[in-house]
């Protein structure tokens, strides 16, 4: 075996281990922040049970691209995490809003800068910058897809 062909394995492994860390980072994340969101009973509205279908429908397809491991599933997951930052950015600004309002029942004169800061900062609910833990998740599963073996064979010839 070339010296290419042994440094190209190698790199190989290490990013087919990358990927299984990152991996398990998604999962856990994602069991931690859907776990806190049935605890906190996130489930009045659509709105509030969007991150849980989300979550929910993530698990499902890694279990199936796990089994199959198709270049659809991937795609699929793809298209989900695009989605949960999508729901991490309206939780943001919907726990904004809902943050801002609470604010300006308790102190009607606030406005402005003093507004803003008063609704990002405190401890009263809801946390607005919470959602933003639906966007870390997004990144780190389009981390986990990117260039993923399986679409890329895909790609060159191999239509799974």
């Amino acid at each position: 075996m070339s010296i290419l062909r042994t440094i190209k394995k190698e790199e190989g492994n290490t990013l087919a281990a990358i990927r299984k860390y990152i991996l398990a980072i998604f999962l856990i994340g994602s069991i931690g922040a859907g776990t806190e969101l049935l605890l906190i009973g996130h489930t009045e509205s659509i709105w509030q049970c969007l991150p849980l279908v989300l979550i929910s429908i993530s698990f499902v397809t890694i279990i199936a691209h796990a089994l199959v491991g198709k270049r659809v599933t991937m795609r699929i997951f793809q298209v989900l995490m695009i989605l949960f930052i999508l729901s991490g950015l309206t939780g943001l600004v919907l726990h904004f809003q809902g943050k801002m309002e609470f604010k300006l029942e308790t102190n009607p004169s606030l406005n402005g800068m003093a507004l803003f800061w008063q609704t990002i900062k405190g401890a009263t609910v809801p946390p607005v910058l919470a959602p933003g833990m639906m966007i870390q998740l997004g990144l780190l599963g389009l981390a986990y897809a990117y260039r993923h073996q399986t679409v890329n064979q895909s790609e060159i010839g191999d239509k799974r």
